[in-house]
């Protein structure tokens, strides 16, 4: 039963009147979501990182390293350069994960999820818990509580700046530790290894990079790509304004568990998110290069615009989209996964 008089405040309820009832439960329903998706998706997440980093890409203009040929020399057989396009990205996802599969470790696809986990629960528990809140603040206090798409615009975006200054250094750590197993890295930037060429496990691992960047780059390393980062935030604002109007085109009600309505409701998360990256994606390439780690002491990407720059001209605008076909195989099934833990949570 609600009412329009306000209770006085006490001295214990004073410091969090501002908020709206049983808040805490978009902070819970994000990280368990978050959680989850990232757990079930995590080998497409590696796949993504080494597409997107140039430390992964064939340095020859004609030829790619097609495999190792059997023999002692173990020499590298040069045959002509894949086909290129996004049907064929696909295709070449799959061969990066039985490459890592057999060649590294199956564990080797759950590389990086240490602080993948680290960085998801708190990040998805701030987004969640910003936005979810954050649009009922906004409608209560100028649109006499009713909500609409410039208010979902206005919280996605405070939620994204907020979720992305919190879990930058996790990020930074969870980029350099997926891209730490190739061996083309290994002979470039031998000093991001131990001495016994090994990879770390996660938890060492974890440890390992946080005082590598900390010994080499200090604090500012951890906020590498940040800019990057709030380049994003419009990533998350079209993803929140665009589910939110979907959810409505396909008769979403609240409070009813239906089939239709759970189907409509994954629909509208998977495609929020597709379109969502589909036009916002560039920004991941970028990201990722301005987190790679030093290659024989030198920082090749400096700034955002200076890798825009870079990269466009050294490797053309289709090197700006590497990697999308592995992102989309992870952040479409994985936002299903998170937005329908979160909205049952909701719903409990």
């Amino acid at each position: 039963m609600t009412s329009d008089v306000q209770p006085l405040p006490s001295a214990n309820t004073t410091a969090i009147s501002w908020l709206p009832a049983k808040s805490y439960k978009h902070f819970v329903g994000g990280a368990l979501g978050g959680m989850c998706g990232a757990i079930v998706t995590s080998p497409f997440d590696v796949v993504k990182t080494r597409l997107q980093s140039d430390l992964f890409r064939a340095k020859h203009a004609n030829y790619g390293v097609a495999g190792v040929a059997e023999g002692a020399s173990g020499s590298a057989v040069l045959l002509p350069r894949r086909p290129v396009g996004l049907l064929y990205n696909f295709v070449e996802t799959g061969h990066i994960l039985r490459d890592i599969y057999q060649h590294e470790s199956p564990m080797a696809l759950f590389k990086g999820l240490g602080p993948t986990l680290v960085g998801v629960i708190p990040a998805r528990s701030i987004n969640f818990f910003a936005y979810g809140n954050g649009k009922q603040i906004i409608a209560n206090k100028y649109n006499d509580g009713k909500e609409n798409a410039y208010i979902h615009i206005t919280a996605a975006a405070i939620a994204g700046i907020l979720t992305g200054t919190a879990t930058n250094p996790i990020w930074v750590v969870k980029t350099r530790m997926q891209l730490s197993a190739s061996e083309q890295l290994k002979r470039q930037a031998p000093t991001y290894f131990q001495s016994n060429g090994k990879t770390p496990s996660f938890a060492g691992g974890s440890w390992i990079t946080i005082k590598q960047i900390a010994r080499e780059e200090g604090i500012r390393g951890f906020y590498k790509g940040l800019s990057a980062s709030y380049l994003g935030v419009t990533e998350g604002t079209i993803q929140w304004t665009l589910y939110e109007r979907l959810k409505i085109w396909s008769g979403n009600t609240e409070g009813r568990a239906g089939l239709a309505d759970w189907a409509g409701m994954l629909a509208s998360a998977g495609t929020a998110k597709c379109v969502a990256s589909l036009i916002t994606y560039p920004h991941e390439v970028v990201r990722t290069r301005l987190r790679q780690p030093k290659v024989n002491g030198i920082i090749k990407y400096t700034g955002l615009w200076q890798t825009f720059r870079l990269v466009l001209a050294e490797e053309g605008a289709h090197s700006l989209y590497g990697g999308l076909s592995a992102h989309l195989m992870r952040v479409v099934p994985n936002a299903a996964v998170m937005f329908a833990i979160y909205e049952g949570f909701l719903r409990l």
